[in-house]
């Protein structure tokens, strides 16, 4: 079989970039790390997986793009016959957004040799002309909850979605479940820009973190050089979350655990359930 290295009129990609994170209080601290992301239009998927060596859709591959990985409903019994993008239709209709001729584009981490983890994905929705019509950011924390934040034309502001608002999510030990995200969402293009702050309650600033790439082309001699360049990358991204708190926790920063105020976890996806003897 003659496997094509690339697909010209295809529109998915790769992203190369700089994750940063700098905490600004009760003390600083800050790192940096390289990843690359994929950057997949829902519609493709399939083909993706026809046309490329190393992708696959629900199946083992180097790489392989797993719906059951994304965002289902409803919440209680979700319905796994269908696709990503069949739930995320539903999610955008329940947000006054018809999805029917919309293209949706998915920047996201891929299953990697049977292992992912994703701490946000972004969906990127447009219009027959290209233009943005909303966002949807798809955050999950290390107990595989998640956590949806819907931008709309309202918070689309030239090429970039703007919003702040209540997390309500347990995404780390040392931040408040009810301080704010301040985002900043630039529609990818040749460059990606992506920043997420926090605000504590009094609005001040005490935690950045940006997200700074390039776009590369989809191809399997980029796909096998990237997995070359990080390997298992998924699996690093979740050493990387656990040594940092490490170095929270030695720096005496305020530790709020999981099972404290409760209440302050809403309207959260595949809400994490302990095991009981």
């Amino acid at each position: 079989m003659n496997i094509p290295s690339s697909i010209p009129h295809l529109t998915s990609c790769i992203y190369t970039a700089k994750v940063m994170h700098n905490r600004l209080a009760p003390k600083k601290h800050s790192f940096w790390y390289n990843v690359y992301m994929f950057y997949i239009d829902l519609d493709e998927i399939d083909l993706l997986a026809k046309k490329l060596k190393w992708f696959s859709r629900d199946k083992f591959n180097l790489f392989s793009f797993r719906d059951a990985e994304h965002l289902q409903l409803p919440k209680e019994n979700p319905d796994k016959t269908k696709n990503t993008r069949e739930h995320l239709g539903l999610y955008l209709k329940e947000n006054g957004i018809d999805d029917s001729n919309l293209k949706i584009k998915l920047l996201t981490n891929l299953n990697v040799l049977g292992y992912n983890f994703n701490p946000v994905s972004f969906y990127f929705c447009f219009d027959g002309n290209e233009n943005p019509v909303c966002c949807v950011a798809e955050i999950s924390n290390t107990y595989r909850e998640m956590k949806l934040f819907f931008f709309g034309k309202e918070e689309l502001g030239g090429d970039t979605f703007k919003k702040i608002t209540t997390k309500y999510f347990y995404v780390s030990p040392f931040i408040d479940h009810d301080d704010f995200f301040d985002f900043s969402l630039k529609v990818p293009s040749e460059k990606l820009d992506i920043k997420i702050d926090d605000l504590d309650k009094h609005g001040n600033k005490f935690f950045i973190s940006t997200l700074k790439g390039e776009k590369r082309p989809l191809t399997n001699a980029n796909m096998l050089k990237y997995f070359l360049s990080i390997p298992l990358i998924p699996l690093q991204i979740m050493g990387m979350i656990h040594w940092q708190a490490f170095k929270l926790w030695l720096k005496k920063i305020p530790f709020h655990p999981k099972a404290e105020n409760p209440e302050l976890q809403r309207n959260v996806y595949k809400p994490y359930k302990p095991q009981t003897k």
